[in-house]
């Protein structure tokens, strides 16, 4: 069976329960496939990434494997502002989406969510079929500023890879979710100096495992979700928090795609 995500971000959860831990999130227009029901749960695998976790059969809305077809034969849009107002056609009910929201089958101002029909006056762009480095400096920085968030994808709150991930997927570049997944991604450089605005730095702990990510943003600087998401010096041995005065992120790698 599979569903999308029908409201302006949803969680996705580890087990099936409200106090579980939320791993990551659906942004509206997501499409998923459900692998599973326990009770009031779904387990779903998330077309975008792979990614496996419960969601609340309430938040989310079955859709035919031919909607899903048709919406990814057409070019796809998603949401450019950092935020937006939608409007159901058929109530007038509204609806604020987060930036990188998935409109399907958007034409002229309206899209589709199975047999609803909503319109935005919103700004909406296609994702490119190719990759535009080039857009990656500029879509991170409009999310500076917002706050972290475990497990966040939205405006209203990310997490450092799922910050990554968004940004990239506007860009034209699907990642994986989690850092430790993106890391397998791309080609290493040798040097700091070597990087360009739109690569990725990735931060491990003492075990060296991979706990941290952000983007190379130029002249030494990163962009990366930590407490917010925010600017700060880096160079060979790490990020350097400008705020406390300490290295916060112990830098492990550099890659590009």
């Amino acid at each position: 069976m599979n569903a999308i995500c029908p409201l302006s971000q949803v969680p996705v959860r580890f087990e099936p329960s409200d106090r579980s831990e939320m791993v990551t999130q659906l942004l509206f227009g997501e499409t998923f496939s459900i692998t599973e029901e326990k009770g009031n749960w779904f387990l779903i695998t998330t077309h975008l990434d792979n990614y496996t976790g419960w969601v609340d059969r309430k938040q989310s809305l079955r859709v035919s494997k031919e909607f899903i077809e048709q919406s990814n034969h057409r070019s796809r849009h998603f949401l450019a502002s950092k935020t937006g107002l939608c409007t159901c056609v058929a109530d007038g009910t509204q609806m604020l989406l987060s930036k990188g929201s998935i409109l399907p089958m958007f034409h002229k101002g309206e899209f589709y969510l199975a047999n609803k029909v909503f319109k935005t006056t919103e700004k909406c762009k296609v994702v490119p079929r190719k990759f535009k480095p080039a857009k990656v400096m500029a879509t991170a920085l409009e999310y500076l500023n917002v706050p972290y968030l475990w497990g966040g994808r939205s405006m209203m709150g990310v997490d450092c890879s799922g910050f990554v991930q968004v940004v990239y997927q506007m860009c034209g570049y699907n990642l994986p979710r989690d850092a430790s997944q993106q890391i397998e991604k791309g080609f290493a450089l040798d040097f700091v100096d070597e990087a360009q605005p739109g690569d990725l730095a990735f931060f491990d702990n003492p075990t060296g495992e991979i706990i941290h990510v952000g983007i190379m943003i130029g002249h030494g600087n990163i962009i990366h979700a930590s407490g917010q998401v925010r600017i700060d010096k880096i160079d060979h041995n790490g990020i350097f928090n400008t705020s406390l005065g300490i290295y916060s992120h112990s830098l492990r790698i550099i890659k590009r795609l």
